[in-house]
Parts: structure tokens; C-alpha cells; sequence
């Protein structure tokens, strides 16, 4: 395990140093290129001070919330789409015709409805999460092994019963694939709403960046977001694990 953390720990800190030379050799302005021990200056000030704290909470809030809010819709619409056939055949069209649109495009409708605070940067945020674990859930409940399903038949259990006991249970991998890839997203929603309105956030501080030419304060709220989005997705990666050790204990024996 120590073996595979030392080779991207090592690429990190060499290309680092690679970043570092040559903005100290060239001379190219910190307006295009802030050296990273300038850029981790902006950072260390800006969290010793309190500066990040309200806009890393406001955008965490909004992560979280349309991320429960898109998820919960998500296995709701997935579960019964995969149970009924006729359903999913009724509402695919529409849905992937809503994910084609741009979120961006729709961002600036949303703050005419909804206002400028956090309400429509949590519905962008649900409607970017909402899709992969609609389709994973999907996936999930109709593609259960079908030898499974016959025995729940022929033992006589109901419809609730076999979507309880086998697939809900058979499906939580797929379901967790498409929890990763949401939790991911929800951080670009998030981001993406924050850019549109709002002085809060680190989106809005991304702006607020560009407006003041303030190139490393970019550089490190874009640290942060990367930061942000890796220990939400490390979050789920052990609830993952935990969820599905059973399953795991069970296949084993």
C-alpha cells in the first residue's frame, strides 16, 4: 500500500518542482503563472485568517443538499422505472432530453425563479447529481440476476418483497458506482451555480478572483475545490465498504 502511494506522491512533488523552476527561470508574470509557493502563501492566508471558511461551508451546504436532494429523486425514479417497464419507456425520452440541456444555460432561469441565494444553486446542483444515480439504479434493479428472480417467484414472494430482499441488495454496487460519479458532480453544479449569482462560494470566489485579477487567489480556491471534491469522493469510497461488506462476507463463504 506505502508502495503505491510513493510513485503519484513522487509525480506530485516532481511536477511541483518542475512548476516552480521554470515560473522562477522564465520571469512570466504571476498574472499568467503564480509560482506554486506563491499560490500556497494566498492559501495558508486565506485559511489562517478565516477568509475560505464562509465560502468553502456555502458551497459544502449546497454540495450536500442538492446532492440529497438529486440522489433521493434519483433511486426514487430509478427504483420504479427499473420495476415497470412501461414506465421507463414513458419518462427515458424526457429525461435525457433535461440532460442535454446545459445547466449553465439554464442557471440564469433558475435565479429569476428561485432568487439569488441558495435555493438554485441546490436545484443545479440535484439536477447535475440526479442523472447517474437514476441510470445506475435503473441499471441496478433491471438487470438483476434473472435465476434469482425465478427463485423469489417460484418461493411466492410479492413484487415488494423480491425489490426488498434481492434487488435493492444486488443492486448497491451499481448504485455506490453512481453515488461516486454524482458526489463529483455535484461539486461542478455547485460551482457552476455560485458562478451565475451570489457572493458567496467558492465559485463566486473564482470570480471575484478573475474581477480583481488576483490570479493566485484563483489558483487557490481552485486547490480547494480539488480538494473538496476528493475527500467527498474518498467519503463515499469508505460508506461504500462499509455498506457492502456483508454482501462481500457473504459471497465469500
Amino acid at each position: 500500500m506505502i508502495r503505491n502511494a510513493v510513485l503519484p506522491v513522487g509525480l506530485l512533488v516532481l511536477m511541483i518542482a518542475a512548476w516552480e523552476g521554470f515560473v522562477r527561470s522564465s520571469g512570466v508574470s504571476e498574472l499568467v503563472l503564480p509560482a506554486p509557493s506563491v499560490i500556497a502563501d494566498t492559501l495558508w492566508t486565506g485559511l489562517v485568517t478565516g477568509y475560505f471558511t464562509k465560502h468553502i461551508g456555502q458551497t459544502l451546504l449546497e454540495i450536500v443538499l442538492g446532492l440529497l436532494l438529486g440522489g433521493l429523486f434519483g433511486v426514487l425514479c430509478g427504483i420504479a422505472m427499473g420495476e415497470w417497464a412501461w414506465l421507463r419507456r414513458l419518462l427515458s425520452p424526457y429525461i435525457v432530453a433535461s440532460q442535454a440541456v446545459p445547466k449553465l444555460a439554464l442557471a440564469p432561469l433558475f435565479m429569476i425563479w428561485f432568487g439569488f441565494g441558495t435555493t438554485p444553486k441546490v436545484v443545479i446542483t440535484a439536477l447535475i447529481s440526479f442523472f447517474p444515480l437514476l441510470e445506475s439504479t435503473v441499471t441496478a434493479i433491471h438487470y438483476v440476476d434473472p435465476l434469482k428472480r425465478d427463485l423469489f417467484r417460484v418461493l411466492g414472494a410479492s413484487r415488494w418483497q423480491t425489490l426488498i430482499r434481492l434487488k435493492l441488495p444486488a443492486g448497491l454496487p451499481g448504485m455506490f458506482s453512481g453515488l461516486r460519479v454524482a458526489v463529483v458532480l455535484a461539486v461542478v453544479g455547485a460551482v457552476v451555480g455560485e458562478f451565475i449569482g451570489g457572493n458567496q462560494g467558492l465559485g463566486a470566489l473564482i470570480i471575484a478572483s478573475q474581477g480583481m485579477m488576483d490570479t493566485p487567489l484563483m489558483f487557490a480556491v481552485l486547490l480547494l475545490l480539488t480538494v473538496l471534491g476528493m475527500i467527498l469522493y474518498q467519503i463515499i469510497i469508505v460508506l461504500e465498504r462499509v455498506k457492502l461488506k456483508p454482501y462481500k462476507r457473504e459471497k465469500d463463504k
